[in-house]
């Protein structure tokens, strides 16, 4: 089975979203565009991603009127670059996905947020609790969530800049319980989810580890592809997993050969990647 083939064919290739997949490309490859991508090169890049020229000029229209890219003519070439917003999103993103997150440790202790909305309010609870979720904290109980003590200033930010603070308290805290902390780390997250999700991240890209065999791709191309993809559906991962302590997960987790993949697929594919985004700028 050829790269491109592992690829296009793994289970998670029909969740990709055509938003989600141009965000990566600006987010990893912009740079060797001087931030800017021509409609034609991004069009170009997707393809070889499985999502077609509508389905792209559809999305960067979306993508426009939500503020995440502004139309810039250079020449007679029509293109678009991404808004400071976008920029913050992906610089926050490049923060989580590429510096390494060792397992908090335990001594560390826990923060907790706590927090009561009035009625006349209650259709912000659902956005606060995705919000909380998206930085890797578990709920608690009603109105309590829990994560490691690590992650209490990126929470707080949070708080403070989406319009929360007004409704929540923070608290550094140590488990004093009577109980098994893992039981309570068991309660507050789904790990059989994020285990699963972890599995299927192994399932897609072991396939594709083992036919490269440590080889860089022949194609630049084919770099491109398998890395992007990679990096698409290893993405939300440092969102939705915090680092909880390794004591207080099962034996057998997957987070760990996980992260240990994307990184050797990182190392493998990237520069070529690159080296295929700066032939495709050099070209329009």
């Amino acid at each position: 089975m050829k790269v491109q083939d592992a690829t296009t064919t793994s289970r998670s290739a029909g969740n990709r979203r055509p938003k989600s997949l141009i965000l990566d490309v600006y987010g990893r490859y912009s740079a060797q565009f001087n931030g800017w991508i021509a409609v034609g090169d991004l069009v170009t890049m997707m393809d070889l991603l499985d999502v077609d020229e509508q389905a792209v000029r559809s999305a960067v229209s979306r993508m426009t009127r939500r503020g995440l890219l502004k139309p810039e003519v250079r020449g007679k070439v029509r293109g678009y670059r991404t808004t400071s917003e976008a920029d913050a999103l992906l610089a926050d993103g490049d923060r989580r996905i590429y510096v390494s997150m060792e397992p908090a440790s335990l001594d560390d202790g826990w923060v907790l947020v706590s927090f009561s909305m009035p009625e006349s309010d209650r259709n912000k609870r659902h956005v606060l609790r995705s919000k909380l979720t998206w930085h890797g904290m578990g709920n608690l109980s009603s109105g309590l969530w829990i994560g490691p003590a690590r992650i209490l200033d990126d929470v707080s930010q949070m708080l403070v800049e989406e319009g929360f603070a007004k409704y929540a308290d923070i608290f550094r805290a140590g488990y004093e319980g009577l109980g098994d902390v893992a039981d309570l780390v068991r309660h507050s997250w789904d790990l059989d989810e994020l285990a699963s999700l972890y599995q299927e991240f192994l399932d897609d890209q072991l396939p594709i580890r083992n036919i490269l065999g440590g080889q860089r791709p022949s194609k630049d191309a084919d770099a491109f592809a398998v890395y992007t993809r990679a990096l698409h559906e290893w993405r939300k991962f440092p969102y939705l997993d915090p680092g909880l302590p390794s004591e207080l997960l099962p034996a057998d987790w997957p987070g760990l050969p996980a992260a240990v993949l994307f990184a050797e697929l990182r190392e493998l594919l990237e520069p070529a990647a690159f080296d295929f985004a700066a032939s495709v700028a050099a070209g329009s």
